[in-house]
């Protein structure tokens, strides 16, 4: 397509997410203190009133907004990026094409997982680490937007963490790095992971940090395999190409 063209198609698509998200955030802020509590429910045997409080009188007014809004990303997500994935479309090849729809669930799939993971096995483990780090000389009051939004960008964090097999199957594909020199560099790839999950989660807490690169080293040798599988005449014909060139 010409530029101008180009520029049409990406502010049709980002009408489209814009309007999306308005929607689903207007809806799912009435439906924000079920979400609360749902939220709230893996830690809150560790809040010392029982609940969260507020010190404004426009805060309870900001955490549902906020909430709303964050639900409605999740709620909304495969739209956003089937509008996204939609728009880098007509710049793939026919025989690409046919990783559009696998992509796209695979992406939806590993996004609510990593939050699923997250909410299940990891919330109620690290939530008491942090709390503790005040020890004696300090008492926990859990503010409700702090509270919540420590919650929202552990979901968030784990479920970008949980993008990773897309990532390595990409660069497999596209041939930005073999095959071969990822499976044979599997201990630097181990420590790209555990820095990647300390600096990816939200707090400090071992359990937090252990969980995600496990969770990750799963998945990406899970993506490893997949490739095997999947880009086999691909991976072969990389090598000979490979052998061909040192000869």
């Amino acid at each position: 397509m010409p530029f101008l063209q180009h520029l049409g198609e990406l502010r049709k698509r980002l009408t489209v997410v814009v309007l999306v998200l308005a929607v689903t955030t207007v809806i799912m802020y009435v439906f924000t203190p079920q979400l609360m509590v749902l939220l709230l429910k893996p830690v809150q045997p560790f809040l010392p009133p029982g609940k969260a409080v507020f010190l404004e009188p426009l805060e309870a007014f900001t955490v549902r907004f906020t909430l709303g809004f964050w639900a409605s990303l999740f709620v909304a997500s495969p739209i956003v990026i089937w509008e996204i994935m939609g728009f880098l479309l007509p710049a793939l090849k026919p025989n690409e094409r046919k990783f559009v729809v696998p992509t796209f669930l695979a992406m939806v799939f590993l996004f609510v997982g990593g939050a699923v993971f997250c909410y299940f096995f990891i919330l109620q483990y690290s939530f008491p680490w942090l709390v503790q780090q005040g020890g004696a000389a300090m008492t926990y009051l859990p503010r409700a937007g702090d509270l919540i939004g420590v919650i929202e960008f552990f979901l968030l964090a784990f479920g970008l963490a949980f993008q990773v097999p897309i990532v390595v199957f990409y660069l497999v594909y596209f041939g930005i790095v073999p095959y071969g020199k990822l499976r044979h560099s599997w201990r630097t790839v181990y420590l790209v992971i555990a820095v990647v999950a300390a600096g990816a989660t939200p707090d400090w807490a071992p359990q937090t940090m252990i969980g995600l690169a496990l969770a990750m080293i799963i998945l990406w040798e899970g993506s490893m395999a997949t490739c095997a599988i999947v880009l086999r005449h691909r991976i072969k014909a990389k090598a000979l190409e490979a052998e061909e060139a040192d000869a």
